[in-house]
C-alpha cells in the first residue's frame, strides 16, 4: 500500500472558516486564473484544458476540453450548464465543493463560458441541498458586486450572465438531458440522442455544455498552473486528482482528494490517512466502485487503479466517484434491494422496461426478503434484468477475453434502468447462496 503526496487542489478551502466568502477566497489567490484567461485567447484557453486532460467528473468521464470544442462554430446564442445535482446514492463530493468553495466553482465557470464564448449559464442544484444553494446565491451576489460577472467583465469587453436554479429532487435530472428539460420548465426526462446531443440541440435546442461541478472547479488551478502540470499527475489515460466519496463500513468515511491512476481502491480503503481500514476489524465482502448504479467489485479487485481505463476493462465504473464499502456483516440481499428499490422508485416512467421492470425487481426481492421467495426466482430476476439490459452485463470473470466492460447495453434511453440490474446481477453472481438460504429458510446468517 502506497500513498502519494500530490497536494489537494480543490479541496484546499474546505477547512478554511471563510473559505465561502469572496475575501476569503481572493485571499488565497481566487480570481487570479480569471484575469490570466481574459489575458488568452478562448481557443487557447480551450488548449490548456486539452492538455491537462482533464476527464469529466460527472460519471462519463468524457473530456473537457474536447466537449466544449463540439460546439458548433459561429452558432449563437449558446449556453453553459452547470451540473449540481449530484444524486447518485453515497456520492457527496459536489456538494462540499458548493458548500464550502462556491467561488471556486463560479470562477471556474466563467473561465469556462469564456472559452466558448458562452454569454449565458446556469447553474443548477439540487432541490435538497439548500446550503448549497444558499452559498451559490450569496457568492454570485459577492461576484457580480465585485465585477466578475455582467457586463464588460474586467474591462475585457466580455459580459456573462450566471442564473442559479434548484431542481425538486428528482434522480433522473442528473442526466444531462433531462437537466435541460427541467430547466426548459418540462417535466425532467431523458432526450434521445440523437438528435437531442446538447453540443447540437440542447437548452433551448441551441448548442450547449454541461458540465459537473468537480469538473468546472478545476479549471482555475489549470488555468493557473498550466494543463500540463495538472497532467503530470497521476497516469497518461488517468490525470489529475479526483474526489473520492467514501462510505459504508470503513473507519473513516468522507470526501479524499487523491491522485488518479497511481491510487487503488486498496489504498482508499486502508491507508490511514484515508478509510484507515473495515470498521470493527471485519472483511471486506464486496465494494461499489462508482456510485450506486455501478457493478459490485468485490476483495480480488482492491488492488484495481482509480483508473477508468482500468476498471472499465474489469467490469465496473469509476462514475460518481463514491466508493461504498459492505463488510462480512451486509446481507447481499438486503443490500441488492435497497439500492433497486432507490432506482425503481426514481424511475422518471418514460421508457416501459424501466418503469415496469425496476418495479418488478424490486417487488421480487422485496417477496425473497419477506420469507416468500419462490424457487424460480432467481431465473426471473435475471430475465427481468435481461429484457432491460440485454446480453451479457459486467460481470466477472474480471478482465481478459471474457470480461463485458461498461458501458452495458440498454433498452432505455437513459442509464437509469440498467442501474437497477447492476446490483441484481452483482449479487446473484456471488451471493447466489444467500438468496437460496433466504428463499429455502425465510433468512440469512446476517439477520
Amino acid at each position: 500500500m502506497s500513498v502519494t503526496n500530490a497536494a489537494a487542489i480543490i479541496s484546499t478551502r474546505f477547512a478554511q472558516a471563510d473559505g465561502h466568502t469572496l475575501d476569503g477566497y481572493r485571499r488565497t489567490g481566487g480570481y487570479a486564473s480569471l484575469r490570466q484567461a481574459l489575458a488568452m485567447t478562448p481557443d487557447q484557453v480551450i488548449d490548456e484544458v486539452k492538455a491537462a486532460s482533464l476527464q469529466g467528473r460527472g460519471g462519463a468521464g468524457f473530456p473537457a476540453g474536447m466537449k466544449w470544442s463540439f460546439l458548433p462554430k459561429e452558432v449563437f446564442p449558446r449556453y453553459f450548464v452547470v451540473n449540481g445535482d449530484e444524486s447518485e446514492p453515497g456520492t457527496c463530493k459536489d456538494r462540499p465543493l458548493m458548500e464550502h468553495d462556491p467561488h471556486q466553482l463560479i470562477e471556474g465557470l466563467l473561465i469556462s463560458c469564456y472559452a466558448v464564448r458562452a454569454a449565458q449559464a446556469f447553474i443548477y442544484v439540487r432541490g435538497e441541498m439548500a446550503l448549497a444553494q444558499e452559498r451559490l446565491a450569496v457568492a454570485l451576489n459577492e461576484a457580480y458586486a465585485a465585477g466578475y460577472i455582467g457586463l464588460d467583465i474586467l474591462g475585457s469587453g466580455w459580459s456573462l450572465d450566471i442564473v442559479l436554479h434548484w431542481g425538486a429532487g428528482a434522480y433522473i435530472v442528473g442526466e444531462e438531458t433531462a437537466l435541460i428539460e427541467s430547466l426548459e420548465g418540462q417535466r425532467g426526462m431523458p432526450r434521445l440522442k440523437p438528435p437531442y446531443f446538447p453540443a447540437a440541440k440542447g437548452l433551448y435546442l441551441q448548442p450547449t455544455v454541461v458540465n459537473n461541478v468537480e469538473t468546472l472547479s478545476n479549471i482555475p488551478w489549470i488555468i493557473g498552473h498550466g494543463g500540463a502540470a495538472f497532467a503530470a499527475l497521476g497516469t497518461e489515460k488517468a490525470a489529475g486528482m479526483r474526489l473520492f466519496a467514501l462510505s459504508g463500513h470503513v473507519r473513516r468515511p468522507g470526501v479524499y482528494e487523491v491522485e488518479m491512476g497511481t491510487t487503488t481502491f486498496r489504498d482508499l480503503v486502508e491507508a490511514p490517512v484515508y478509510g484507515g481500514g473495515i470498521r470493527h476489524g471485519n472483511k471486506l465482502k464486496a465494494f461499489i466502485p462508482g456510485g450506486a448504479s455501478a457493478p459490485w467489485f468485490y476483495p480480488e479487485q482492491l488492488d484495481l487503479a482509480l483508473d477508468a481505463s482500468v476498471v472499465g476493462p474489469a467490469g465496473s465504473m469509476l462514475g460518481s466517484g463514491a466508493v461504498i464499502i459492505m463488510d462480512e456483516t451486509t446481507c447481499a440481499v438486503r443490500a441488492a434491494w435497497r439500492l433497486v428499490r432507490f432506482f425503481a422508485h426514481e424511475s422518471c416512467g418514460k421508457c416501459t422496461p424501466c418503469r415496469e421492470g425496476g418495479a418488478w425487481l424490486e417487488k421480487i426481492l422485496r417477496r425473497i426478503l419477506d420469507g416468500h421467495g419462490r424457487h424460480d426466482d432467481l431465473d426471473l430476476l435475471l430475465d427481468v434484468g435481461d429484457n432491460i439490459s440485454p446480453g451479457p452485463f459486467p460481470h466477472p470473470p474480471f478482465g481478459g477475453e471474457d470480461a463485458v466492460p461498461f458501458p452495458f447495453k440498454q433498452t432505455t434511453i437513459c442509464p437509469l434502468g440498467p442501474s437497477a440490474v447492476s446490483p441484481v446481477y452483482s449479487s446473484i453472481w456471488r451471493f447466489r447462496d444467500e438468496y437460496l438460504l433466504h428463499i429455502k429458510e425465510g433468512g440469512c446468517r446476517h439477520g
